[in-house]
């Protein structure tokens, strides 16, 4: 089985109320993430993603030390859309530091979702991530 890794960020901003960031693809809730590409390191690659996915900047957040959340689960293969690879995901945090105008390019909308755990939004990655989350933060 082929091993594929995806990386993103959990981004959180305290004001007008502690909330987080999701993206809506049309069937689900998902975080600001995707593949490593060649040369890439991890927290690299996340940074690309949400600038991508969001046109947030690494100079608009402050990425927390200490934070990885990590996920491994069977996903079907994007390059042998027959077979399944192992999927390792990893998440870090950040805290949005200014106010942004959230542009969304590869996904239908965005929604700034209230912190009021516990959350139940997508059992797989998402609330798992918010649970673990929830715990780092206390």
């Amino acid at each position: 089985m082929r091993e594929v890794m995806s990386t993103g960020f959990l981004v959180m901003r305290r004001e007008p109320r502690l909330s987080f960031l999701l993206l809506k693809h049309p069937d689900r809730w998902d975080l600001p993430k995707g593949h490593v590409d060649p040369g890439e390191t991890p927290p690299e690659s996340a940074l690309r993603e949400l600038e991508e996915e969001t046109g947030i900047t690494a100079g608009q957040i402050s990425i927390v030390e200490g934070f990885e959340f990590q996920l491994n689960y069977p996903a079907p293969d994007r390059q042998q859309p027959s077979k399944m690879a192992r999927k390792s995901l990893v998440i870090y945090l950040a805290w949005l530091e200014t106010p942004v105008e959230v542009k969304v390019s590869e996904h239908d909308s965005y929604c700034w979702f209230d912190w009021e755990p516990p959350h139940q939004i997508q059992h797989q990655t998402i609330d798992p991530l918010l649970r673990f989350a929830e715990a780092f933060l206390v």
